[in-house]
């Protein structure tokens, strides 16, 4: 069994999956995700509204998250203040992809086909971490482009 662990951990694709920034990704996947629910929660209590509240709390919640990757994930530097603005705008913009599927799904699972709101939300959440997670590897902290504390 021992050598069967060893083997997988000294994998190349094991260590390209499992890495400091998958680990903290995940992480900061998770606080993202409670940020959300904890201010989703919060505002469908006061307004009385999925959509409402979910597109809300994505504005809290991405707030976050940018802050949270670009430190914390990514370690991301920019050299001028058009950079940054420049990756805000990306960050925010493939958010918005993210956005429009989780509001899709309330709307359809939720709002019409009256399923439990907490169940969707939680499995459209984890849709959500990973499309998140593509674009800011691929398009917004891409690291050929800038330079990178380490």
């Amino acid at each position: 069994m021992k050598t069967f662990f060893n083997r997988i951990i000294s994998h190349p694709l094991y260590k390209k999956i499992v890495n400091r920034e998958t680990i903290s990704y995940g992480i900061s996947g998770l606080l993202t995700t409670l940020v959300n629910f904890i201010s989703y929660e919060g505002l469908y209590r006061f307004l009385d509204s999925n959509l409402t509240a979910n597109w809300i709390a994505w504005l809290v919640a991405v707030t976050f998250a940018y802050i949270v990757n670009k430190w914390g994930v990514f370690r991301s530097r920019s050299d001028s203040a058009k950079a940054e603005i420049g990756k805000i705008g990306k960050f925010y913009g493939a958010r918005l992809v993210s956005l429009g599927v989780e509001q899709a799904g309330i709307f359809i699972f939720v709002e019409r086909l009256g399923y439990y709101r907490w169940l969707i939300k939680v499995a459209l959440s984890l849709i959500v971490i990973i499309i998140n997670y593509i674009f800011s590897k691929l398009y917004i902290f891409k690291k050929d482009s800038e330079k990178i504390d380490k």
